[in-house]
């Protein structure tokens, strides 16, 4: 699995997610740091990549196309530390890995997660 690291996340997110075997890039390794949301959202989804971000942003954009692709995990939390987010990723990962390869949304929060099937709405 590949991910795709938007710029409200700490790079120690992209380093975390290599040392455990995946595919990671931050938006700013791409020259995409002040990219509009929705080109980050394109370039995920044409390259096989799950978004990782704390914007809320790519969850309308979801809704608005109607897409099945790509994955969005998104973080509120009160605490997003990139030891924090590390860890929630640790212990969640394997659980959601599938409804990711499917295409989802994701919303991890300090006290739940909730996980969506794409695409969500009607086309």
């Amino acid at each position: 699995m590949k991910f795709l690291v938007d710029m409200p996340l700490s790079p120690k997110t992209v380093e975390f997610l290599k040392k455990n075997g995946y595919e990671a890039v931050r938006v700013s390794e791409l020259g995409m740091a002040k990219s509009k949301d929705r080109d980050i959202f394109d370039y995920a989804g044409k390259n096989d990549m799950v978004v990782l971000s704390a914007d809320l942003d790519f969850g309308s954009i979801l809704a608005h196309t109607h897409s099945s692709k790509p994955s969005v995990i998104i973080f509120r939390l009160m605490n997003p530390s990139p030891e924090h987010v590390n860890s929630l990723l640790l212990s969640n990962i394997s659980s959601i890995e599938e409804e990711l390869m499917k295409g989802a949304i994701v919303i991890i929060e300090d006290t739940e997660i909730r996980i969506r099937e794409l695409p969500i709405g009607e086309k």
